[in-house]
């Protein structure tokens, strides 16, 4: 943005040339009027500075205290973002990355001091690329940059209006190194936070895996300001519904939410199957309810679902779906539970009890599964009040095998992502995935947004709890931490972490829905 200024083109002590010739046209001719000489200094002094007055009407519109963008002006752009740095010809390696700073002093001298002193924050970035399905990366590009390509938004009325277009697709980009604007939030900042996800707290000694950005190829995803999404939620519900990795997308977005919320205007409360946080402040909840399959089972418990015998009724749903009507916005998944056996013990539909049923194969009831769920979004959601979102699966990294670490231990120890995917297979069932995508677009009067975070996530083999977490309710013990073969989590995602990512993916989604539906 330019500065107001002065440009003179001539000496400090020599008049401007064009006054000096009207000053003697004046002389020769004496009768011209005074109005003509004063509009034509006018005309002259705007001529001279026009850039700068519009440069001010800009810095009007839309007011700046920094270099970083404002809740005001977050927009995803469809122009990529620039790196200014060169390639790198050397492979990603641990000592391409910056040493990390841990301290309260060091992060908020790195805040506001760049390395070479200046008060704008430099980020090294070192991406990760995602190629479609596979990724195959050879070299990292090692980049700074002040911004992330963010431009003003539209603005109608007071609200700021974010678009995601149609050509940007946020599941494939880079995961670039930036350890000036993340972690979103601290992990003992954020009071609401499980013992299972907070890894430091458990013994992790390094905190890299929260520094992670997502930059997506083609556009920009937006600095995430939580006032922007909670004004947005005002007055409104946001429920999350699904099993374990919704709960653990949900305590992300309850900690990304709180960072903004006003500090003692914020409480959390179980209501049987359901966790609900309550920001006081906006009048607003963000809730997650425990539905694993969707649809009824012998495992609906939220607090004894250890069953080893799981068994659904997959044309059964109504006793979870009561739960979310009238909800302002639904964001679903169902994945991991499936993952056990290659059947599943489906009740048959005159069954008295839980004794009486028939195994089917997996793709088999999970379509069954989506026809019900899809169904009833059809009949009893209102499009124009209700948003729905279908996340689609987390994946796991439980054999270190699959991306040739021989000596490593399912996920444990793992403290950088993949660099290459090409031969590299996880196990991630993309059959369901197709199924799950399919579902989400063949509803009829209710449309479903499909949020593809699998790719990305597969990535990100540092970013589990692995033995840093809890068992049966407990913090794992020395001797479960020295052993990460037989107890290491390589399922659920330490926070602040990869989660947050998602719920930036799912927000921009949210917030680009503008007045749609509200």
């Amino acid at each position: 943005m330019h500065s107001l200024r002065r440009k003179p083109a001539f000496g400090a002590s020599d008049p401007p040339p064009v006054v000096k010739h009207v000053g003697s046209y004046v002389r020769k001719r004496g009768n011209l009027p005074v109005l003509v000489v004063v509009l034509t200094i006018v005309v002259f002094a705007f001529l001279m500075y026009v850039e700068d007055i519009e440069s001010l009407a800009r810095h009007s519109l839309f007011p700046r205290k920094t270099d970083e963008a404002s809740p005001d002006e977050i927009l995803i752009s469809s122009s990529v973002v620039e790196h200014q740095g060169q390639p790198a010809t050397h492979k990603y390696s641990q000592s391409n990355l910056p040493k990390t700073k841990t301290t309260n002093q060091q992060q908020q001298q790195e805040q506001e001091e760049g390395k070479d002193g200046s008060k704008a924050p430099k980020v090294q970035e070192l991406p990760i690329t995602v190629d479609n399905a596979a990724t195959s990366v050879t070299n990292v590009t090692v980049a700074r940059e002040a911004g992330h390509g963010i431009t003003p938004p539209f603005i109608i009325g007071d609200e700021p209006i974010v678009t995601v277009p149609d050509t940007c697709d946020l599941s494939r980009g880079d995961w670039v190194y930036d350890d000036v604007n993340y972690p979103l939030y601290r992990e003992d900042q954020c009071e609401f936070l499980s013992a299972q996800v907070a890894c430091l707290k458990n013994g992790r000694k390094e905190d890299m895996y929260q520094k992670w950005r997502w930059q997506p190829k083609d556009c920009t995803l937006p600095k995430f300001d939580a006032r922007l999404p909670l004004e947005r939620l005002r007055g409104k519900r946001l429920m999350f519904v699904g099993d374990s990795l919704n709960r653990n997308q949900w305590e992300s977005m309850v900690c990304m939410m709180q960072s903004a919320a006003p500090p003692g205007k914020n409480g959390r409360k179980r209501d049987g199957s359901r966790i609900i946080f309550i920001a006081e402040e906006y009048n607003a909840t963000v809730e997650f309810y425990w539905a694993p399959f969707l649809v009824e089972s012998n495992s609906d418990d939220p607090r004894i679902h250890s069953i080893v015998d799981r068994i659904i009724k997959a044309d059964s749903i109504e006793k979870h779906a009561v739960q979310w009507k009238e909800v302002d916005y639904l964001v679903f998944n169902t994945y991991i539970w499936w993952m056990n056996t290659e059947k599943i013990k489906v009740s048959r539909p005159s069954a008295r009890d839980w004794t009486e049923y028939e195994e089917i194969s997996r793709p088999q009831a999970y379509e069954r599964v989506l026809r019900t769920w899809s169904k009833w979004l059809d009949e009893n959601v209102d499009p124009k009040r209700t948003l729905v979102f279908y996340m689609s699966m987390s994946p796991l990294h439980s054999r270190s095998s699959d991306w040739g670490n021989a000596d490593g231990i399912k996920c444990a120890k793992e403290t950088l992502p993949l660099t290459n995917m090409t031969g590299v297979s996880l196990g991630t069932d993309m059959s369901m995935f197709r199924q799950a995508k399919k579902a989400a677009e063949s509803t009829s009067r209710v449309p479903v947004t499909f949020v593809d975070i699998t790719a990305m996530s597969e990535l990100r083999k540092d970013a589990h709890t692995s033995v840093h977490t809890t068992r049966q309710g407990a913090v794992m013990t020395a001797e479960q931490k020295a052993n990460p073969a037989a107890y290491a989590d390589c399922i659920h995602w330490c926070l602040p972490g990869l989660p947050d990512v998602w719920n930036q993916i799912l927000l921009a989604n949210i917030l680009s829905a503008g007045s749609r539906t509200h």
